[in-house]
């Protein structure tokens, strides 16, 4: 059985981009991601590019003398152009799973890239257990990968940081935990 911790980075400083760093109240939620974590075996460290994502999990991968390995595939879904309103423009890719913004990733793609991604990890560590640091949106899909029910509700309650824990068997059973409230 292997297990994966889905981390949701910690709150961003202002201007929200995948350059900006963790704002002070984001860097404590890090440091207390340690704490969190203290009784799971953790074999590897994974992370989206972005520095949000990154620094969420530094000083967890700090903490067990690991270093965090960059997944190009665990960035954010690009929602695309053309609209007005953000919360209108994700419902609507909620909505219709294959539907993307002008320049945007539909749901259904992202998906495709991100559980391709963990799968290809789950290989890497068929028994142990590791960490992927990524975004809402892309742990929403992940989690919505083995539960169908995972929609934009979800989403929408996820926090800054949120970290679930994931066992899949052998056999395809899943059980799903959330460590973060």
């Amino acid at each position: 059985m292997v297990a994966v911790v889905f981390v949701r980075h910690a709150e961003p400083a202002a201007g929200g981009d995948d350059s900006s760093p963790l704002s002070a109240a984001g860097r404590a939620d890090a440091r207390r991601l340690v704490g969190r974590l203290a009784d799971v075996a953790i074999d590897a460290i994974y992370s989206s590019p972005s520095a949000r994502a990154r620094e969420t999990v530094e000083p967890l991968a700090a903490a067990r003398g690991v270093s965090v390995c960059e997944v190009g595939e665990l960035r954010e879904r690009t929602l695309g152009t053309g609209w007005c309103d953000f919360g209108a423009a994700v419902r609507a890719t909620w909505d219709d799973f294959e539907f993307a913004h002008p320049g945007g990733e539909s749901n259904a793609a992202a998906q495709r890239r991100i559980v391709g991604a963990c799968d290809r990890l789950m290989r890497v560590h068929p028994e142990g257990c590791f960490v992927m640091s990524t975004h809402g949106n892309v742990l929403a899909l992940l989690l919505r990968h083995w539960d169908p029910s995972v929609g934009l509700e979800f989403w929408s309650r996820l926090t800054r940081p949120d970290v679930y824990r994931v066992w899949v068997g052998e056999s395809g059973g899943v059980r799903i935990e959330r460590l973060w409230s």
